[in-house]
């Protein structure tokens, strides 16, 4: 559980009402004074977890203002109450508060201590924070504890750590018995750039805590996967993509989708560029760019110049070690055939294989689908609008890695992805229950969603940029 040393402070709801809670059903009865008050609440010292992220816990530190402010049996007359108003003033860096459960906390001086980083706690900053599901999907999610949905098969994931090893010491012995001429060298980079791909999805599973029971286990594991068999920073990920699980497609919060100058994506981006009269490229030809551009350059370049510019500004020295043994690796391992500058080669030659794998998973499910600012959505909401999945069959599932059940992930982040296809049709109903769509489509559908999204986007900038 994260530990944190929070303020904490009841309020009320002037005008705007509560929502409901994440993990108990709020009844709300209007005062005459115009407060609101729970039927049910939880106090500090409970553990709760909401959307499998684990929130403030028994150890936070109470002074004796929280005493007065609603622990134990303190009459609710004595509680502070603040309006949605004042709440909604402290959305700073230097000034944050976050409702959660119809109370309000000072996160100002933890923030930069959450494992994501400052950024996700900001981007809740003078919101109601609680995940905001319907009684049905937190009965679903009962379900599916109960069902042990939750609970990983590590013999899966061992298989899929054996393959990504055996791949690599392939490729070594083909070089070893066969030399390093062109069709072996070919061959190889095929090799490792499957390891590679599949060793991405492996991370991500670590990342999200989603294979062994202890925290610590996964941490460890990301950054043997992450670091160095990939040559990644692990800091770098979680603060990205803890970010994008926060408000998924949303502008700008989303750092997925915040790729402007080089491609304009959604609505607002493009027509917000158009009618500012900027055209940093001829974004008219984007969908090109993102071929000739997007797709072999993310991993190599995009993805590594930032990984080492967080790791290097920010002094993460373990990370720096972690994947200072990836290239040691490569070089003892490829050096003797290809010597430093040929080994550096092969290993920028392989991302640049992989990247369009990368690039055309990870974006699929989501550059087709709604993408908004901040509309203060429940999570339900959120996550099923910004997200699709890509029909099941054994082969979309290895080649995407469980990605193409994208609405089940989001929903269930640290759910082992090998119970997404069990869960998916409870998921399916529950959407049609409440009027969400669920989209499912074919894999070469949603590849090519991606370019009939940006020639969408681009006709958008086109008709504000040349509008008179």
């Amino acid at each position: 559980m994260i530990q944190s040393e929070v303020r904490i402070k009841s309020f009320r709801s002037q005008p705007r009402h509560l929502r409901v809670s994440v993990m108990m059903k709020i009844e709300e009865k209007h005062a005459g004074n115009g407060s609101l008050v729970g039927k049910s609440q939880l106090p500090l010292g409970e553990k709760h977890q909401a959307n499998d992220k684990p929130e403030a816990n028994g150890k936070a530190q109470v002074s004796p203002k929280q005493e007065a402010d609603g622990k134990g049996d303190t009459p609710r007359k004595s509680l502070n109450l603040y309006s949605w108003q004042e709440i909604q003033r402290h959305n700073q860096e230097t000034d944050q508060w976050l409702v959660i459960n119809r109370k309000v906390y000072d996160v100002t001086s933890w923030a930069d201590r959450h494992p994501g980083g400052r950024r996700v706690l900001n981007h809740y900053a003078g919101e109601d924070a609680t995940a905001q599901l319907v009684e049905d999907f937190q009965e679903l999610r009962r379900t599916l504890e109960a069902m042990n949905m939750f609970s990983a098969n590590l013999g899966f994931f061992s298989l899929h750590l054996i393959q990504i090893l055996i791949l690599e010491a392939l490729a070594w012995l083909m070089l070893w018995h066969f030399g390093n001429g062109w069709p072996i060298t070919i061959c190889i980079s095929f090799l490792l750039t499957i390891s590679q791909a599949q060793s991405s999805f492996l991370q991500h599973d670590t990342g999200h805590l989603s294979i062994f029971k202890k925290s610590k286990w996964n941490h460890l594991m990301h950054r043997f996967v992450m670091c160095h068999l990939k040559g990644l920073s692990v800091k770098w990920w979680n603060h990205r993509h803890f970010q994008h699980h926060t408000k998924p497609n949303i502008y700008p919060k989303d750092p997925d989708i915040d790729v402007g100058p080089l491609f304009l994506v959604g609505d607002l981006q493009p027509i917000k560029y158009g009618k500012k009269k900027i055209k940093y490229i001829d974004y008219e030809k984007q969908h090109l760019y993102f071929y000739m551009v997007g797709l072999p350059l993310l991993m190599p370049v995009y993805f590594n110049l930032q990984s080492m510019q967080v790791m290097y500004l920010g002094r993460y020295w373990r990370d720096i070690v972690w994947v200072s043994s990836f290239y040691i690796r490569y070089f003892i391992t490829f050096g003797p055939f290809y010597g430093i500058f040929g080994t550096v080669l092969l290993i920028y030659l392989v991302k640049f294989l992989e990247s369009p794998w990368i690039a055309c998973v990870t974006q699929m499910s989501h550059i087709p689908m709604k993408m908004s600012r901040e509309e203060n959505r429940d999570w339900l909401s959120t996550q099923v609008l910004a997200t699709c999945n890509v029909e099941q069959s054994f082969f979309n599932d290895w080649f995407t890695g469980h990605l193409n059940f994208q609405i089940e992930h989001h929903l269930f982040p640290t759910m082992p992805r090998h119970n997404y296809q069990k869960v998916a049709p409870l998921v399916r109903s529950l959407c049609a229950k409440h009027g969400l769509q669920y989209v499912n489509k074919p894999i070469l559908k949603a590849f090519g969603d991606i370019v009939r999204s940006l020639k969408k986007s681009a006709a958008l900038w086109m008709d504000a940029y040349y509008e008179t």
